[in-house]
């Protein structure tokens, strides 16, 4: 591996451009077309997907489903919230919080439902900041929480009215996430009909986003930088469909960096298994990709995990180059922005 510095993938991004609503329809979104062969960019809209690729492509999404994992919290009768991130057992969960001063061991606390508050307590205080929290509930949590949670919007997108169906992917099947693989929001059911009519398949994984995907990187050097593990799987069709695709020639498409994540993880000895597992994955240039061909991805925040990766798939230049011409043509960024194929 390169080695290489955090701030080797830093830029400066417009305020203005940072997308805070989706468009309607998800399809009208923007497509930059990056060529890796000859590093030429071109500007499409998303709607026109279907005539940018042939049937020689199998295109792989990540089927995860958002749940509304934001609570907002009374502690000491002040206002704070938390992030439900990993299920221990039936009422216990282990937690963001915010601010984490407040949340200390033993203490109670009120989480305020839409109808009604319940209690918690603070089981556990974890060395890297995060807390396991017991809900004091008797009944099903998890229907509990469908209702009355809040949709997990990422910190950077303020003031929005966003709706969890919006921050949704129109194919999402397995709940299990707590962020949305945004690539996959600009796709509508007319898209999946003409991608269908070109002859062009689909298949589906499942990777449930945790910290893994969005925490940021606070080590000097990106070697250092430790990924959380995120649970993955690949079914024995979708296996069999993609050791299919390879043999007979075609073009793996990965549907955002948490496809190209389970993609990479699991190839292995030349073809693709069934399993279900985690993965803790950290790709960045230097990384030989061995099971994707060509990526869909937004636009990602400087320094994040997410733009080393792509940074990885085509030349760092040339995605800086293209970041670069994003911002002059006024794209959309991040989570409910615009989109690159990068083929």
């Amino acid at each position: 591996m390169v080695k290489m510095f955090t701030k080797d993938f830093s830029y400066n991004l417009p305020k203005e451009l940072i997308a805070t609503a989706p468009v309607f329809p998800r399809d009208v979104s923007r497509l930059m077309l990056l060529d890796r062969e000859s590093e030429e960019i071109e500007h499409h809209f998303f709607n026109e997907l279907s005539d940018l690729l042939t049937s020689d492509y199998v295109i792989v999404f990540n089927k995860t489903r958002v749940f509304p994992a934001r609570l907002k919290v009374k502690v000491n009768e002040k206002d704070a919230e938390l992030l439900l991130l990993r299920k221990i057992n039936e009422n216990k969960w282990q937690c963001m919080v915010k601010p984490g001063k407040k949340f200390v061991e033993n203490k109670e606390i009120k989480i305020l439902g839409k109808k009604e508050i319940i209690k918690a307590q603070i089981t556990s205080v974890y060395d890297d900041g995060t807390r396991e929290i017991m809900f004091k509930f008797n009944g099903n949590f998890d229907k509990w929480i469908e209702k009355n949670g809040n949709v997990p919007l990422p910190p950077y997108i303020k003031d929005s009215k966003a709706t969890m169906n919006e921050y949704q992917t129109v194919y999402a099947k397995e709940t299990g996430s707590i962020a949305a693989p945004t690539a996959g929001l600009h796709f509508t059911d007319e898209i999946f009909e003409k991608l269908k009519f070109k002859g062009i398949k689909t298949a589906f994984v499942t990777l449930h986003v945790g910290r893994g995907t969005f925490l940021p990187v606070k080590s000097e050097k990106i070697e250092d930088h430790v990924m959380h593990s995120e649970w993955y799987e690949i079914t024995e069709e979708t296996a069999r469909m993609l050791n299919e695709a390879r043999a007979g020639g075609k073009k793996i498409l990965a549907v955002g960096t948490t496809s190209v994540r389970v993609l990479e993880s699991n190839f292995k000895h030349g073809s693709f298994h069934s399993e279900k597992t985690e993965t803790d994955i950290f790709i960045y240039p230097g990384y030989k990709f061995k099971a994707t061909d060509c990526l869909l991805t937004n636009f990602h925040l400087p320094e994040s995990t997410l733009i080393m990766l792509i940074s990885a798939f085509a030349n760092k230049e040339f995605i800086f180059r293209a970041y670069e011409n994003a911002i002059r043509e006024k794209y959309r960024f991040y989570s409910f922005g615009d989109a690159m194929l990068i083929l």
